[in-house]
């Protein structure tokens, strides 16, 4: 019981901290969209946490990781399809004037999310590596440093 406690307190904090975050966004559409990326951030800290020894292996944690990045990477495209700006905002114009390779970019996140096999540690450490680069491939392109 104490376990269900600890766990749930710690849930409600960290949505509390992705809602007080993004508290300046004042466009919805953004604010989604910002949520959205923070999910896939979230999910790819489990995973390289894991990869990197900072976190113990958990076969459960890392399927439920890999699975809410795989879904979370293929709603990018719809999220970014509204041509919608905040100064809160990281993501550069660049996205709406080179659609067509920004969801290719997106396109590939999904599929080395959904290449990487959660199964074991060595098998996650092999996978974060192309998730990493095309998370930084993209960003290095469509997003503010």
């Amino acid at each position: 019981m104490k376990h269900f406690i600890l766990t749930t307190t710690i849930g409600a904090l960290s949505l509390a901290g992705v809602a007080f975050a993004h508290a300046e966004v004042s466009n919805p559409v953004v604010k989604d969209r910002m949520e959205l990326m923070d999910t896939i951030r979230g999910s790819f800290a489990t995973l390289g946490g894991m990869a990197q020894g900072k976190v113990d292996f958990d076969a459960e944690k890392a399927s439920a990781a890999q699975a809410t990045l795989v879904e979370a990477a293929a709603k990018i495209p719809a999220a970014f399809e509204p041509n919608e700006m905040d100064p809160e905002s990281k993501a550069l114009p660049a996205i709406w004037d080179n659609w067509d390779d920004f969801v290719i970019h997106a396109t590939a996140l999904e599929g080395a999310a959904d290449a990487l096999d959660p199964s074991s540690l060595d098998t996650i450490k092999a996978g974060v590596g192309p998730i990493g680069a095309s998370c930084g491939g993209c960003h290095q392109a469509y997003r503010t440093k």
